[in-house]
């Protein structure tokens, strides 16, 4: 083939993967790269949906998921893509946070409906992440960075061979984790701004409750608040662009009485779990309780922990090591060793029966030769109330001395839990009362006898300041069981 040839060939493939590659942007109406069609976009976020749902738990609230999902279908049908099939989820976490993935998939966790005051807030929040579907932010964003599987707990990152052993960072999981730049962001706000007026609601609103996450952010180090604040504009920038957007489309719609919708929407999230949920488990004085399992074991001393429905994870700071607590498979102790060390691919070293707190355990040692070293895998193999519990102790072997130790005292500590207190130990919810005259926020909020150091996290979640005067019969939020 001559050169000639060669060129013009691969010209014409160069040609050929920017038809393929180019696709016009729903929202911009711009061509743009991409490396997927819409097709396999939907089919990115029909594999995402269930592995998302899995790693944090559908939160049981019939009556609210079913206001979300009328709102978000609502919206979905004036934006700038009504042909895809919308799913809207509430996840049970704790943490602030809305996200959406690829193909239609939106998911607020509770944390977030809890600290809304109105449903104008929800639906500016509704429409900025149906707007990254819409302007199809996800795919670019895997367009312009590669996802890795990391191996993360609670902000520690492991070494790199020992994040295989970990609940795996699932690709919904990565999908829901992307962070967007500014640019995005600023364009989903408007999107959000512009879908929320269009059905009806004041999106000035929005532009409020970003105050309340930037409180939020202050109060927790950073570390409580969706990709979509931290990656954003100024607070001050922020909350006058969507604002002036606001009243440009109130005007544009010919909107008068935008809806905010406040009383409504405090009556919906009555009841709402605020915080750690116990019966989850729940970590106390350095042990992991589980009440509903009825186990307990404590945690290493400065380990971080991510408790999720399939494990308990933990971690030093230094991400040297790695412990995890998982329901094992198979019906005895045995087979569930077996299953252990064909699922990891491990050579079993040493294997010895041992009561641990009157319960049979197998304890085991066993090793995964990589490349580079040896992977030494300590685990207790722990039979209680019908199931095997397995508690896996990761490290190098050169490491393994060190870690042994501590894999051992937590291991050999795990019993059944007795203490009434601990097994019964209720959520905090968040309750609705009326304020019985006119007084300030700090005032209601000690009628209602809440407690000193957690003023400022109601004024928070009420989206107040705690000198703000309140009216007599205003209903604000305090927390009950």
């Amino acid at each position: 083939m001559t050169q000639k040839s060669f060129l013009i060939i691969l010209s014409q493939l160069v040609v050929a993967f920017w038809l393929v590659s180019c696709a016009i942007n729903p929202v911009t109406g711009r061509k743009q790269l991409v490396f997927m069609s819409e097709a396999q976009e939907i089919s990115m976020g029909k594999e995402s949906d269930p592995q998302i749902t899995a790693f944090f738990g559908v939160y049981d609230d019939p009556k609210l998921q079913q206001f979300i999902t009328e709102k978000g279908l609502e919206m979905a049908a004036i934006s700038h893509r009504p042909n895809l099939n919308y799913e809207f989820k509430i996840v049970d976490s704790p943490v602030i946070n809305a996200f959406a993935v690829p193909g239609g998939f939106v998911y607020f966790t509770r944390g977030i409906m809890a600290h809304f005051n109105n449903e104008a807030e929800f639906a500016g929040v509704l429409g900025h992440e149906i707007g990254h579907i819409t302007a199809r932010h996800s795919v670019i964003q895997q367009r312009n960075q590669m996802l890795g599987q990391l191996g993360m707990i609670a902000g520690v990152i492991l070494m790199p061979e020992l994040s295989q052993f970990m609940e795996p960072m699932s690709q919904g999981m990565q999908l829901a984790l992307l962070s967007f730049g500014r640019d995005a962001e600023r364009e989903s706000d408007k999107l959000g701004v512009e879908y929320s007026s269009k059905i009806g609601y004041d999106a000035t609103e929005m532009a409020g409750f970003f105050q309340t996450l930037e409180r939020q952010q202050a109060k927790s180090g950073g570390g409580d608040i969706p990709d979509f604040l931290s990656t954003h504009p100024s607070p001050a920038e922020r909350n006058t662009t969507v604002a002036r957007m606001a009243l440009e489309w109130q005007e544009k719609l010919q909107l008068k009485n935008a809806e905010v919708n406040r009383n409504s929407y405090l009556q919906r999230i009555e009841g709402l779990v605020l915080g750690e949920d116990p019966k989850q488990g729940f970590v106390e004085n350095n042990t992991f309780y589980h009440p509903v399992l009825k186990f307990s074991f404590p945690i290493p001393a400065d380990w971080n922990l991510q408790n999720t429905p399939q494990q308990v994870q933990m971690a030093p700071t230094n991400g040297e090591a790695l412990m995890m607590l998982t329901l094992a498979k198979g019906t005895s102790l045995t087979e569930a060793s077996k299953s252990l060390l064909e699922q990891y691919q491990l050579e079993l070293v040493d294997s010895k029966e041992e009561k641990i707190n009157g319960l049979s355990a197998l304890m085991t040692t066993a090793d995964q030769k990589q490349e580079q070293q040896t992977i030494r895998v300590n685990a207790s193999l722990i039979q209680f109330d019908g199931n095997i519990y397995a508690i896996l102790g990761i490290s190098t072997l050169d490491n393994s001395p060190t870690y042994l130790p501590i894999f051992h005292r937590t291991m050999r500590a795990f019993q059944e839990l007795k203490e009434a207190d601990k097994l019964n130990r209720k959520p905090d919810v968040v309750r609705i009362k009326a304020v019985p005259r006119r007084m300030t926020l700090q005032a209601a909020l000690e009628h209602f006898s809440m407690p000193q150091d957690r003023m400022e996290e109601l004024a928070i979640l009420n989206g107040m300041a705690l000198e703000d005067t309140l009216e007599k019969d205003m209903w604000i939020k305090v927390v009950g069981k």
